[in-house]
C-alpha cells in the first residue's frame, strides 16, 4: 500500500469520517453512524448533530430521528441531515450488491458527500484511499465478496503515516505571550425546543440536565429495564394502529395479535439484551404483562366503548415564543361524549395514587401529562382524563392512575386511590412554570448548574460518577 505525505490536520478528519462509514455499511453499527455525523463531513452543523443524537437517545437510530423529523432544523441543516440519513442507507446497500468492490464503495461515499469538491490535501487524502483500494480490488480473490477489513486497515495506516509525518515537519514554537483572564461574559444561546422530560430533569436536578443537554455526554447504553420499556411501546404502537378499537368478541384473535406484536418488539430490540436468559425472562414477563393489559382494554370497552385517535402522537406547543415538542403514547376519544384521554404508558415506576401524582404536578417535577393537555387542547380536543397506565408487573391486573381534569380541584389529601382529579388551575400553574424555565434556560444569566440536594435523585442518575456535588445519601451523613 502506498503512503503520501498529507497534512495531518485535514487527513485525519476524512480518514475518521470515511473509516466510520465504511464500518458501518459493512456492520451497521449505530456507533459508527453517530460519529460521522458529528464530523464536519456530514455537512451537519455540529450543534444540529449533536441534537440529533439526542433526540434519537439510547435506543433508535439517528437516521430514524432525521427521517420522523423529531427536532426542528433550519432548512440548510435539514437538507443536510437528511442527506446524510440518505446516504447511510445507500452505502450499506452499494456495500452488499453484486460486484460491490471497494473502489466503488469509495466512489459512491464521495458521490453521496460531494467529495469532488475537495481540494488540497484533503484530495490529496481521498485520491490515496482511492489508490489503496484499487490495490485492494486487484488483489481480491474473483466470485468472493470484499469485506471492509483491509480497507479499514488501509485507512489506518494512512492516518499513522499522516501523523509521523507532521511530527517529523513539525518546527518548534514559541511560547504564546501572556494574556490577562477574559472576563467573564454572557454567550448567546441557540433558541432550541424543549420537552416535558428536559424540563423535569432540570426541575430535579440542574447538573443532570447540564450534563445531559449541554455537554451531550455520553450515557451508559440502557438497562435490559429500559430495553423491555421500548420493546412494550414499540408492540402497543403497532397493535393500536391495526385496532383503534377493541371487540370482546375477538378476544382470541386480539390476544394472539398483542403476543405475535411483542414477540417481533423484542426480537427486534434483542440487542439490548446481555444474555439469552435475560431476553426470554423479559419478553415472558411483557406477554403475561400484555394479556393483561388486553383485560384491561377490553373490560373498559365494554364500560364506556372508545376509538383510539392516535398512538406515537407528535405534539408541538408554543408558549411565550418558546416551543415545546413531544409525543404521546396514546390518545382515546370516548364514544358519548367525544371527551378525549391522554395515556402514557409507564414501564418503569409509577405514582402509587392519583393524589401522588398530582403532587408531582404541584411541586413541579412532572411536566408530562400538563404538557400533554395543553397541546391537544391547542388543536381544538376537549381532553378530560390524563391518564398513567402501568406496565410493569406481570402479577398484577392493571390499575391505571386517572386524573379527570375539573375547573377548580378538591384540596389535595393523602388517598391511595388510583382515581381523582385535577384542576385546570393548577394546570395552569404547570404551564406557567414550563415558560419560566424555558426562558430561564433560553435567555437567563446561569453562572452554574448546581447538583440536587436530594440523594434519591442520584440513585440511577448516569453521571452520579462524575458528580463531585452530589448529595450523600442520607443514612451516611452522620457516620462519615
Amino acid at each position: 500500500m502506498r503512503a503520501q505525505t498529507v497534512d495531518v490536520s485535514y487527513a485525519r478528519p476524512l480518514l475518521s469520517f470515511v473509516r466510520d462509514l465504511t464500518r458501518y455499511a459493512a456492520d451497521r453499527r449505530e456507533r459508527d453512524a453517530r460519529r460521522a455525523l458529528g464530523s464536519p463531513f456530514s455537512r451537519v452543523p455540529d450543534i444540529d448533530a449533536r441534537a440529533l443524537i439526542v433526540a434519537a437517545g439510547e435506543n433508535r437510530p439517528v437516521a430514524e430521528a432525521i427521517e420522523k423529523e423529531r427536532i426542528p432544523l433550519g432548512h440548510t441543516s435539514a437538507v443536510a441531515a437528511r442527506r446524510f440519513a440518505k446516504a447511510l442507507d445507500g452505502l450499506a446497500r452499494a456495500f452488499r450488491a453484486q460486484g460491490a468492490t471497494a473502489s466503488v464503495h469509495l466512489v459512491t461515499l464521495g458521490l453521496s458527500f460531494g467529495f469532488e469538491t475537495l481540494a488540497g490535501d484533503e484530495r490529496a487524502t481521498f485520491d490515496a484511499l482511492v489508490a489503496d483500494a484499487n490495490e485492494i480490488d486487484a488483489a481480491a480473490v474473483p466470485g468472493i465478496a470484499w469485506d471492509a477489513t483491509s480497507l479499514v486497515a488501509a485507512i489506518d495506516r494512512l492516518a499513522v503515516h499522516a501523523l509521523e509525518t507532521a511530527r517529523e515537519n513539525d518546527e518548534p514554537r514559541s511560547p504564546l505571550a501572556r494574556h490577562d483572564r477574559e472576563a467573564a461574559r454572557s454567550v448567546k444561546r441557540k433558541r432550541a425546543h424543549f420537552s416535558a422530560s428536559s424540563l423535569g430533569t432540570f426541575a430535579e436536578c440542574e447538573r443532570r440536565w447540564y450534563y445531559r443537554y449541554v455537554c451531550a455526554a455520553v450515557e451508559d447504553r440502557g438497562s435490559s429495564a429500559s430495553f423491555y420499556g421500548t420493546a412494550f411501546h414499540w408492540a402497543l404502537e403497532r397493535f393500536h394502529e391495526e385496532y383503534p378499537r377493541v371487540d370482546p368478541a375477538d378476544i382470541a384473535l386480539l390476544e394472539l395479535k398483542i403476543d405475535s406484536y411483542l414477540a417481533t418488539a423484542f426480537e427486534r430490540f434483542r440487542s439490548g439484551f446481555e444474555t439469552t436468559v435475560e431476553y426470554e425472562l423479559q419478553k415472558r414477563r411483557a406477554k403475561r404483562t400484555g394479556r393483561r393489559y388486553l383485560s384491561w382494554l377490553l373490560e373498559r370497552a365494554r364500560t364506556a366503548p372508545f376509538e383510539i385517535i392516535g398512538t406515537e402522537a407528535s405534539v408541538e406547543l408554543d408558549l411565550a415564543g418558546y416551543t415545546f415538542i413531544g409525543y404521546i403514547d396514546r390518545l382515546d376519544r370516548d364514544d358519548a361524549t367525544g371527551a378525549v384521554t391522554v395515556i402514557d404508558y409507564k414501564t418503569g415506576s409509577i405514582a402509587e395514587s392519583a393524589e401522588a401524582y398530582r403532587e408531582s404536578v404541584a411541586s413541579f417535577v412532572d411536566f408530562q401529562l400538563p404538557f400533554y393537555y395543553w397541546a391537544r387542547t391547542a388543536v381544538g380536543d376537549r381532553v378530560t382524563r390524563l391518564s398513567l397506565v402501568p406496565l410493569k408487573e406481570a402479577a398484577r391486573d392493571v390499575r391505571p392512575i386517572e386524573l379527570e381534569v375539573v375547573p377548580v380541584a378538591t384540596p389535595r389529601g393523602y388517598g391511595d386511590a388510583p382515581i381523582g382529579t385535577i384542576g385546570i388551575d393548577e394546570l395552569e400553574r404547570a404551564r406557567t412554570k414550563m415558560i419560566e424555565i424555558a426562558a430561564h434556560l433560553a435567555d437567563g444569566h446561569i453562572d452554574r448548574f448546581p447538583a440536587t440536594d436530594d440523594p434519591n435523585a442520584c440513585g440511577y442518575c448516569a453521571y452520579k460518577s462524575a458528580c463531585r456535588e452530589r448529595p450523600l445519601p442520607r443514612e451516611d451523613r452522620f457516620g462519615r
